[in-house]
């Protein structure tokens, strides 16, 4: 199965996993399940929620994580600062890059939006080196967006 069709299918089975369930972390546990069993050479899947000061550990599938993360440190720090998605091919390249999972070699961060501001991070390690591409931000970038519009984050944040 090419990327295209791999992401057409997780949008699909996470809209149907969502349904009549506004209720965000029920939903970021399953969309985090759902991309570690099928997003091929992960290491870790989950999410960091946006408590207004820092990045709150959310959600995930892998090995045991950072509970909290400030702003201005690593690349789910970055994605919140600069607003925008993550796409990092070497982490130990990256100034500021916080090592949970000493394996992990490359990390795609993508924002979750809602109501204009960013509600929490969609956070992927690989432990190969520059695993994720252009596809892979751009399937992401449409699960986060799904996410963030299909929620009522007002129970969370």
């Amino acid at each position: 199965m090419n990327k295209k069709d791999q992401y057409a299918a997780l949008w699909a089975q996470l809209s149907a996993l969502m349904d009549g369930t506004p209720e965000p972390l029920p939903n970021m546990a399953n969309l985090s399940a759902l991309i570690f069993q099928n997003v091929d050479r992960l290491n870790w899947a989950g999410f960091y929620i946006n408590t207004g000061a820092e990045l709150l550990l959310g959600p995930f599938q892998g090995k045991p994580a950072c509970i909290r993360i400030p702003f201005d440190r690593g690349v789910c720090g970055a994605a919140v600062r600069e607003d925008r998605t993550q796409l990092v091919p070497d982490v130990h390249q990256f100034p500021g890059h916080i090592a949970c999972d000493g394996a992990s070699r490359s990390e795609l961060v993508v924002p979750v939006r809602a109501g204009g501001r960013i509600v929490a991070v969609l956070d992927l390690d690989s432990p190969e080196a520059a695993r994720f591409d252009q596809d892979d931000q751009a399937g992401m970038e449409a699960l986060a967006r799904i996410l963030g519009e299909m929620c009522d984050w007002t129970s969370l944040i």
